[in-house]
């Protein structure tokens, strides 16, 4: 039992992608409660969470979801599939994954320089839209000689590559909307 509850994801942080004060419009009942859509920080996860009572969320705030106290959220209602999230939530998506793929580079440039061979055809670093085979190996060739240190070392020392950011960007949003057999960031 012990084993399967270290498996399980935990996420510290979301960044809200929609606020539904009054619940969803499709419930019925006089006891509707406030609901909001995020995105967890770590593990790139789909969340539905509960606010606290008279919590006013705002979009692309960032809250706290962790086993602490946390001072906005009553709780975690659960995992939601891309196709459940509303208009709003889904038209901020790629805005709030793009932000954080901005402000935590580090991790996803490492990416760039520790990807695998998934199996003797096909590499990491072929997953990620517009990379195919000429530019990983620029890419291994290019990391042999030192770690990339970021997106714009990575496009200066690789010919027409493709923006690696929004690469990734790509990447997590088909992942999300459940469109990838392997899973790299989510």
């Amino acid at each position: 039992m012990e084993q399967q509850q270290s498996q399980q994801v935990r996420e510290e942080k979301a960044i809200i992608l929609d606020f539904l004060p009054h619940g969803y419009a499709t419930e019925q009942g006089a006891l509707k409660s406030s609901i909001a859509q995020a995105l967890g920080l770590s593990h790139l996860t789909l969340l539905e969470l509960i606010p606290k009572k008279d919590v006013f969320l705002n979009l692309h705030q960032e809250v706290y979801i962790g086993e602490g106290k946390r001072d906005e959220i009553h709780h975690i209602k659960g995992r939601i599939p891309s196709e459940k999230l509303t208009s709003t939530a889904r038209a901020e998506l790629p805005h709030a994954v793009e932000k954080l793929v901005s402000s935590d580079e580090k991790r996803f440039v490492e990416f760039f320089n520790k990807a695998q061979p998934l199996s003797m055809r096909m590499h990491q670093l072929e997953l990620l839209p517009g990379l195919g085979k000429k530019h990983m190996w620029e890419i291994l060739e290019a990391r042999r000689e030192r770690p990339f240190e970021g997106f714009d070392d990575l496009k200066s020392r690789v010919k027409l590559l493709p923006n690696p950011k929004q690469a990734i960007v790509k990447r997590i949003m088909s992942e999300l909307d459940g469109k990838e057999k392997y899973r790299i960031f989510t």
